[in-house]
């Protein structure tokens, strides 16, 4: 899907950028069977970003900058020149956008896309960098887009930086985007779910074999998520019922208990469901303190390189 979505070739280092981190990651091996080469993570303090779809992010430029410094630094990336880089979860919103027929021209299709967009985004197409991907038809047959946009105004603040030190981003995607990646491509088949943290809740993306099928943001506090969990896992027992064959979930994200969550999906599915490691998808860590929480996502754009 990825191949679609964003530029044909791609670098094998990533940088992963959150609100309180940023993680640098190279990758070696080959796709399923991946292996770290290097990567750090280094923290960043409070205030030094505001992640937000509508707000200027970078608050502290000079504490940002001086992160990305030491963070390829530690890596051991200080001549990687050409990166893929996946921004928090809430600079950018997802949506499955649905047409009820089909347009009679690529302009009229453009035209209602940028318009569903605009709906679905709360923001003018003009501002946003908008990736479509067309996916299967839904069970009445309409034809369907997996869409994300991040504002232009964002993305221009990012690579600011980026390239003031010299670098070239080709992939700039959401946090979510990047860790979906794991869990496309595989030939089982069969439907799997990620579970992904963010400031104030968490991006859930539901995916039938390799296509995103449901995609949702939600707003919770801590106390709140394992009730939000199950409301999405019965949402989709409602939704796929015997034909859905969900067996496993990635969680991502250090606020989550996972095996509450394993235990939470299973009972409302009525089967086993599994949480999925690192080594699942097909990435060996090694010891030295490195957490898939912080790298699930810049390694999972690196990993487009295989």
């Amino acid at each position: 899907m990825f191949s679609s979505i964003t530029s044909p070739s791609f670098p094998n280092a990533a940088l992963g950028i959150d609100k309180n981190s940023i993680s640098a990651v190279a990758l070696q091996g080959s796709r399923r069977n991946l292996g770290i080469k290097q990567a750090a993570t280094v923290a960043l303090a409070d205030g030094v970003l505001d992640p937000g779809f509508l707000n200027t992010n970078i608050v502290a430029p000079f504490e940002f900058v001086s992160a990305l410094r030491e963070v390829v630094e530690i890596a051991g990336l200080l001549n990687q020149k050409k990166w893929s880089v996946s921004l928090p979860s809430n600079t950018a919103r997802a949506a499955i956008l649905a047409l009820d027929s089909e347009p009679a021209s690529n302009n009229e299709r453009d035209e209602i896309l940028d318009w569903k967009a605009e709906q679905s985004f709360g923001a003018p197409a003009v501002h946003l960098r908008i990736a479509m991907e067309k996916i299967s038809p839904d069970k009445d047959g309409r034809v369907r887009y997996f869409a994300t946009a991040v504002k232009l105004a964002v993305i221009d603040e990012f690579e600011t930086h980026f390239e003031a030190l010299g670098w070239k981003a080709g992939l700039i995607v959401p946090r979510a985007m990047g860790e979906a990646n794991w869990l496309m491509g595989g030939d089982s088949g069969l439907d799997s779910l990620l579970i992904s943290s963010n400031n104030d809740g968490f991006t859930a993306l539901l995916l039938k074999g390799s296509e995103p099928a449901v995609v949702r943001s939600v707003t919770c506090t801590a106390n709140e998520i394992d009730d939000e969990v199950y409301r999405l896992v019965m949402f989709y027992n409602d939704r796929f019922g015997a034909a859905g064959t969900l067996d496993s979930v990635m969680v991502v994200g250090g606020e989550f208990a996972t095996a509450r969550i394993q235990s939470i999906a299973s009972e409302a599915l009525g089967r086993d469901v599994r949480v999925l490691t690192s080594d699942d998808v097909g990435l060996s860590l090694p010891g030295g303190g490195l957490n898939f929480n912080d790298l699930a996502s810049p390694a999972g754009l690196a990993a487009l390189s295989f």
